[in-house]
Parts: structure tokens; C-alpha cells; sequence
């Protein structure tokens, strides 16, 4: 197997373009065309991850956090980064980093998170703006079912849950086949009026260029008319954080208890526990503070992330209780979810999760 087959699915489900505008995803070490026959899954790259995965004879190293944030002016080892870079390329290891695209998208790491905490009925907590296109063509009357199904299959017409949207809309199309065209109605030379109908539907970013093509093949003229206009809408499938509730009412101490025995975390750190039961619950793996003002304006008992700084406990006292429940510990069951994507997408290919810890926190 080669590289690309395993990221061209990996960014079909989380695109790179939905990254955060920091981030540095996809393939950073490595050839796409390379010939792979083993790949190890991590969290973070390290010198005894890249170890492992040549002691394994893993070719490929897929990792959550990206290796190279920032852009690299030398290749001397004089930092840690430097060195797992030289380090992978001198035993031909490619490494791939699917970050904040993973984050943001339904059935990615927080939805991971959600299921294994009990969190049902999720939602995108901050949805993004943008990203978004109408796509409008023009059709025959007897084809605008064909092409209509066209896009749709190639990711057109999804808004929240539905699929399949779009508006049509009745009227007539007008033209002249002029010399050297191969008109499908109408005569050359002669201008002609063709019922049509309008085809209006909603493309995200990932998906246009697969739409346009798809739409283009299916479309039965030689030269197929379509408009695409730029949309500022919010995308409800795509964003940070999710928002849900638990089955029941539970007393927060004792969901907190469950949550700390769920992500084996030694501890949880929180601010003032509410005086109520927890049915509402906001969650971002991994650095999530930013969010804290949107759980609250969506009313959760409890809100659950890491990298929580001191007074950002002081906010929501008494109304929505902030727990710290550690950056790796709420991100590492993406090891697990893109090994379950991947082993069911590739069921004969060698997947194995690094079994080295690489949380760089520890506790006394």
C-alpha cells in the first residue's frame, strides 16, 4: 500500500482545510507515492515513539499532534524537533499529522470523548462561519434528477442532518451552438430556448472541486453553465467542542469520579461544583478554555477540557462548573478511534497503537 491511500481516507472524513489557521497537518515527513506495509498511531511524536516504530518496522508514524508547528530554517538537531525530524528521515519513516481537522468534525476526537463520558444527543459547541458554497447549474428537465444525484453522491446538499438538499427552481435557458460545437439540443447558428431547471445546493470547501467534476460528468451538454458564490454561513457539522446530555441527572462529585476513572486521570482540577445535579455537558479535548464562554451561553452544568489557566476558574462560579481534566487525558482515545477507522476501512494492513506513554506530565 502506498502513503496516499491511507491519508486521501483519512482527510475525507477530517479534511485539512478545516484545520485551525496555527495548525500544520497532513503529511509532514515523507513521500505520498511511498510503499508502506506497517504504520504506528500515536499522539505525539518522540524520540522513543520513532524508536518503536523502527523497532516494529513501521514505515509510517500517524500521529494526533504534528511534530513541526512551525516552519523549520535548518535541519542542525540543535532542538527537539530538529532531532525527531532528522531522526525520522535518516530511518525513513514518514509521519503524518491529522490535528485540528480531527477536532473539528463530527465522529473525530471529541466524539470519541462523548461517547466513552455517557454524552448523548451532541452538537457542535462553536460551529464555524464559512467554508461554504452554493453551487447553482442549469439542466434539462429529463436530467436534472441524474445530475441532481450526481453531486449529492459527491458531497453536495448536507446541511446539519440532512442530506440531499437543494432547490430547484423552473424556467428557460437560452443559447447558440456557434462552429466547432457539438450541441446536445438545438441546431448551430441558431439561437435556442431549452426548459431548464435551476439546481441550487450547498458544497462545503473539501468537497467542491469533486462536486463541479462530478456535476460536469453527469451534466448532458458540452458545455455545462454553473455559478458558485462563497457563503458566510455557519456550518453546524464543522467546529469546536461538542455540547450533549447525559442519560440522566447525576450528582456532579460522582460524574467527575466517573470521568476521572474513564480517561485515567490522577486528577481533575475545577472550580466551585454546582449545586445541582449534571445533565448538560460541554467538552473540547485538549486545550479548550476559549470555549468556556459558549458552554455557558448554552446553559451546561459542566464544562470539560484541559489547559484551564487560574482565572479562568473564577468564571461561571456557581452557575457551570470548569474541569481541567489534563491535555493528554482527554485527547488519547485518538489512538483508539483512528485505529478503529483505519482497521475497518484497510482490514488486512498492519495498524498497531504506540505502546509508549507519551504524556510529558507527570504527578507526584
Amino acid at each position: 500500500m502506498i502513503i496516499k491511500e491511507i491519508t486521501d481516507y483519512l482527510e475525507k472524513i477530517a479534511p485539512i482545510n478545516v484545520q485551525e489557521s496555527y495548525d500544520n497537518t497532513g503529511l509532514l515527513i515523507g513521500s505520498p507515492n511511498n510503499n508502506i506495509n506497517k504504520t504506528l498511531i500515536t499522539l505525539d511524536v518522540t524520540e522513543e515513539v520513532i524508536n518503536e516504530a523502527i523497532k516494529e518496522k513501521c514505515e509510517l508514524i500517524i500521529a494526533h499532534h504534528p511534530v513541526i508547528f512551525k516552519g523549520l530554517k535548518k535541519l542542525t538537531g540543535s532542538n527537539l524537533t530538529e532531532r525527531l525530524v532528522v531522526k525520522a528521515i535518516k530511518s525513513d519513516i514518514a509521519i503524518y499529522a491529522i490535528h485540528t481537522n480531527l477536532d473539528n468534525v463530527i465522529g473525530g476526537v471529541n466524539s470519541i470523548l462523548a461517547h466513552k463520558l455517557g454524552i448523548k444527543n451532541t452538537k457542535i459547541l462553536r460551529p464555524k462561519s464559512g467554508g461554504l458554497n452554493k453551487v447553482v447549474t442549469f439542466c434539462p428537465s429529463k436530467y436534472t434528477e441524474k445530475v441532481q444525484q450526481a453531486m449529492f453522491n459527491a458531497g453536495a446538499g448536507n446541511i446539519g442532518n440532512y442530506d440531499n438538499c437543494s432547490y430547484l427552481g423552473k424556467g428557460i435557458g437560452t443559447f447558440r451552438a456557434m462552429e466547432g460545437s457539438t450541441p446536445f439540443v438545438g441546431k448551430k447558428n441558431m439561437i435556442h430556448n431549452e426548459e431548464e431547471y435551476r439546481i441550487e445546493t450547498i458544497v462545503p470547501d473539501f468537497n467542491l472541486k469533486n462536486v463541479i467534476v462530478a456535476m460536469i460528468e453527469a451534466h448532458p451538454y458540452e458545455e455545462p453553465a454553473y455559478d458558485l458564490y462563497s457563503l458566510n454561513n455557519t456550518n453546524s457539522t464543522i467546529g469546536s467542542g461538542l455540547i450533549g446530555e447525559l442519560e440522566s441527572e447525576i450528582p456532579i462529585e460522582q460524574y467527575l469520579h466517573t470521568v476521572k476513572q474513564t480517561l485515567g486521570t490522577k486528577y481533575i482540577k475545577h472550580n466551585a461544583l454546582i449545586k445541582r445535579p449534571v445533565k448538560k455537558v460541554a467538552i473540547c479535548g485538549g486545550s479548550g478554555s476559549f470555549l468556556i464562554d459558549k458552554a455557558a451561553q448554552n446553559k451546561a452544568d459542566l464544562f470539560i477540557s484541559a489547559d484551564i489557566k487560574y482565572h479562568e476558574y473564577f468564571e461561571c462560579a456557581g452557575n457551570m462548573t470548569i474541569a481541567d481534566a489534563g491535555h493528554y487525558e482527554t485527547e488519547h482515545l485518538v489512538k483508539e478511534l483512528l485505529y478503529s477507522l483505519l482497521k475497518e476501512k484497510f482490514p488486512n494492513f498492519a495498524l498497531q497503537i504506540s505502546e509508549k506513554n507519551d504524556n510529558p506530565i507527570s504527578f507526584l
